[in-house]
């Protein structure tokens, strides 16, 4: 129907006739000249009508906005003083000869380039609409490319593409499943996968030894901007190959896809202890484009007699520390209200600060409400510590552990976004040795990563120190953001069972709920590994959105809900019937 596409249409094509198909994306009558700007997945054309086409002159009076157009014309130069450098196609137009009304439309929802005007729930109710916008159209053109580049990838490097199962059976792997009732089975039910890891595992034990799949996952949990309840994995295992070689390739993946589409040399990836990352930046997938740390200052508020400090310097659940913020004393005290109300979200009850307004003024040019609970001395040795200078604000964190690490975390991230303290860099690295096991809020311990990651210990000395026991997992991290995660498996029955033993599985519900891995470790599984990327979350990342939703054709919203087809709806008794389900009245 077409020969060319709109966008690809340059000087070249000059005195060609060309047919083009598309979306009427601006209309202009110039004083009995009618332009139209023509668009498709390509980009767009201007159009030209003049009076001596009669019959098409006539059909482009009547056409508006998002018509489907069909037209045939000549390339031409555009006149002098008319070229458009903003557009790809804008040193040429086409004088329009023929022109077919392929379908009207009616008036859009939204004008296509006033979209973020209109709310994001009129947006999705329309998609079809919102996705002709050129900006989504590159977005999952890119997602495409970049999916292709993978694939080649792990295909060269002798990776098998396998699908896994969608309906499976629920496992304990951090988040809600999405359950599904099975009609042939009364009173039982199918879970959808968050991920394919027993089956890639399995995969493993049946010799497959390379295996990747780009798999639909599926999470019922609380949504963010990163997060949706179905999101897409570039899912990867191996057998015979320990972590480094493992994070070696994955590292080459990540590497050439950022080469390939964004041309950037991301380099070689530092490597930070789990330990480390969180004792300086107060979080495992820390941003080091952002030169701000967390210094620990316990044993300067050990004696003082404020007990904000002297209290939880004192109890090894606890941490002190201090953020110094270069510049930072020029905040408010508005604003530093603000970033108190803020790290109050993690738990903190409160924000102590200093600001040293002129260094060489000793004690005198330091200005804060907590001095004089702390003494000059105390105050005097933190400055030194922390290397203050004149204009440098410091912030202060003492709580239990996880809070200020959250608080003073988070508080890093946004102070550095507000003084334009973040680096026009990207600054990848991976965290390793995490630990096994996290506390439970019912005081035992569960899973930091998943149970089938190994230990980088024996079985003997996991039973006997679980708390501290260090796993061989690894996380990607880009710019503060976790693009995927991995580990060393546990390829052996007895090591699986003592881990399902430290979570409390016993051995009948570990035989229910994992006697099919269980027995494959147990027919000669080879060592294994893998990892996941979070593919919407890499394309969101390179593509520079705000969220996935905007790198997903058809994303839910906040509550899970799609807008577009009105999903979840209800159905008919006959099928909960079937299903041998009865719905229970809401409380009114």
């Amino acid at each position: 129907m077409r020969s060319h596409y709109c966008g690809e249409l340059n000087e070249s094509h000059v005195d060609q006739e060309v047919t083009l198909c598309g979306w009427v994306h601006r209309r202009r009558d110039h004083g009995g000249v009618i332009f139209l700007d023509v668009r498709d997945r390509d980009g767009i054309t201007q159009v030209v009508f003049d009076p001596d086409t009669k019959e098409s002159f006539a059909t482009a009076e009547g056409v508006r906005n998002e018509f489907v157009l069909k037209i045939v014309g000549r390339v031409r130069l555009r006149p002098e003083g008319t070229v458009n450098k903003d557009m790809a196609t804008g040193q040429i137009e086409v004088l329009g000869k023929e022109l077919e009304i392929l379908n009207a439309a009616n008036t859009p929802p939204m004008q296509l380039d006033e979209h973020e005007t209109v709310g994001e729930d009129v947006r999705l109710r329309h998609r079809y609409i919102d996705l002709r916008r050129p900006e989504m159209l590159q977005r999952l053109r890119f997602r495409s490319k970049v999916v292709n580049t993978v694939r080649n990838f792990l295909d060269e490097n002798g990776f098998l593409d396998i699908e896994t199962p969608l309906l499976t059976k629920a496992t304990p792997e951090g988040a809600r499943d999405y359950l599904v009732p099975s009609r042939t089975h009364p009173h039982r039910f199918f879970a959808l996968p968050q991920s394919p890891q027993l089956f890639k595992q399995i995969l493993m034990a049946a010799g497959m030894d390379r295996y990747y799949q780009i798999a639909k996952c599926f999470r019922d949990e609380d949504l963010r901007a990163d997060r949706q309840p179905e999101f897409t994995q570039i899912d990867v295992e191996t057998s015979f190959m320990d972590e480094e070689g493992i994070m070696s390739i994955m590292e080459a993946l990540i590497v050439k896809v950022f080469a390939t589409h964004l041309n950037v040399d991301l380099g070689e990836f530092p490597r930070m202890s789990y330990a480390e990352a969180m004792q300086r930046y107060g979080s495992d997938k820390p941003d080091l484009r952002i030169d701000l740390e967390l210094v620990d200052i316990a044993e300067q508020m050990k004696s003082v007699d404020f007990k904000v400090f002297s209290g939880p310097a004192n109890d090894p659940e606890c941490r002190v520390a201090a953020l110094r913020v270069p510049g930072g004393a020029s905040l408010s005290r508005k604003v530093i209200d603000d970033y108190t109300d803020y790290v109050g979200i993690f738990g903190a009850k409160g924000l102590a600060w200093i600001k040293v307004n002129d260094l060489s003024a000793g004690i005198e040019g330091l200005q804060s409400p907590i001095i004089k609970f702390i003494g000059e001395d105390v105050v005097s040795k933190l400055v030194d510590q922390l290397g203050a200078e004149t204009g440098d604000i410091i912030f202060f964190g003492a709580d239990k552990t996880t809070v200020v690490n959250e608080a003073l975390g988070a508080l890093r991230l946004k102070v550095a976004a507000d003084l334009g303290l973040v680096k026009d860099i990207w600054a990848p690295l991976w965290v390793v040795d995490f630990p096994m096991f996290e506390a439970d809020s019912e005081g035992g311990l569960t899973s930091l990563h998943h149970p089938f990651t190994a230990p980088s210990c024996s079985a003997e000395e996991l039973a006997a120190n679980p708390a501290n026991a260090l796993s061989r997992a690894y996380d990607m991290v880009l710019n503060g953001t976790e693009l995927g995660g991995g580990s060393v498996r546990i390829n052996k029955p007895e090591m699986q069972q003592a881990v399902f033993k430290v979570l409390g599985i016993g051995e009948e519900e570990a035989d229910e709920k994992f006697g099919f891995l269980l027995n494959a470790l147990s027919y000669g599984c080879p060592p294994h590994g893998g990892i996941a990327f979070g593919l919407d979350r890499l394309i969101m990342l390179m593509t520079g959105a705000s969220s996935i939703r905007d790198v997903i054709a058809f994303p839910k919203t906040q509550s899970a809900a799609c807008p577009l087809t009105d999903a979840p709806g209800a159905v008919s008794s006959k099928q909960l019937r079937e299903l041998n389900i009865r719905l229970r009245e809401q409380a009114k």
